[in-house]
């Protein structure tokens, strides 16, 4: 019988950090962790997930643009996981896959851990409306702001994204276009993959910052620099890339997988560093 393997999958997956994230966690918890990463198509992912099963397969993690997919190849799901109609860690049962969405709480947890900050009573924009802006919002919902503004280039995703979060009170989604009118606040979320384009900047209203604002993208290396470039010309209090937020996500899948949730903050530490060296190319 193979030994138990883990995979992340996605397209593209060649600049993933996962799999040094999941060792690393691994040798901390004196676990050999076989993780790797599997390109695959949206099309290709249903038979390379149940290739990746029969060759030893127990646990993955999903990255774009396939989270939604694997909410549909999931048999049973948690419930921040129907909330966001997407995943990002799957779990083997049996003959069938169990589905989560550790993204929200890993992005929370960077937030008003690690960077210390209060997001209760917050104004909140969401740029996006994909699998990656479903995974966040309803963690950041739970973690008590005052209003999630989503928006997308396509209306009707933003729409759905909004009536999925079933607080028409607090979640409520604009045009693109009209976000000149929409005031400040006092954190700005970017879950687009906008900055995966080349020669790809982001144009937004300086009205959307205020003194307080705090801006984060999601992505992490070359595709965030776009929309922190943007940040920074804006006058945002703070900015930061996603990096924090895969190291909490990935902490959580850890756990499910393996029964134990490693300490976060040396591997991010030694993450920032890595990063910088090729930034830098040192």
């Amino acid at each position: 019988m193979s030994a138990p393997r883990y995979a992340v999958f996605g397209q593209p997956v060649i600049h993933s950090q996962s799999p040094w994230i999941q060792t690393a966690f691994g040798k901390a918890q004196g676990i050999d962790v076989d993780y790797r990463a599997i390109e695959a198509a949206p099309e290709q992912f249903a038979a390379a997930l149940e290739a990746f099963a029969a060759d030893g397969g127990v646990g993955a993690n999903v990255t774009l643009p396939l989270k939604e997919a694997a909410f549909s190849l999931c048999t049973t799901t948690t419930s921040r996981a129907q909330r966001a109609g997407a995943v990002n860690t799957l779990l083997r049962k049996g003959a069938a896959w169990h589905g989560d969405n550790t993204d929200g709480i890993g992005l929370v947890r960077d937030l008003t851990g690690r960077n210390s900050l209060d997001l209760r009573g917050r104004r909140v924009l969401l740029l996006g409306a994909g699998g990656a802006a479903r995974g966040v919002a309803p963690a950041l919902l739970d973690a008590g702001i005052l209003e999630l503004v989503v928006v997308n280039r396509s209306p009707d995703r933003a729409d759905a994204l909004a009536d999925a979060m079933g607080e028409p009170g607090r979640a409520v989604s604009r045009y693109w276009d009209d976000l000149r009118n929409e005031g400040d606040f006092e954190l700005i979320v970017n879950a687009t993959s906008l900055g995966r384009d080349p020669g790809a900047s982001f144009n937004l209203p300086l009205s959307l910052v205020n003194s307080m604002t705090t801006a984060v993208d999601l992505n992490y290396g070359e595709a965030a620099i776009p929309f922190l470039a943007w940040a920074r010309a804006a006058g945002c209090r703070n900015s930061f890339d996603g990096l924090g937020m895969l190291v909490e996500q990935a902490a959580e899948s850890f756990q499910q997988w393996h029964g134990m949730r490693p300490e976060t903050d040396p591997v991010y530490a030694e993450l920032r560093e890595r990063a910088a060296t090729l930034v830098t190319g040192d």
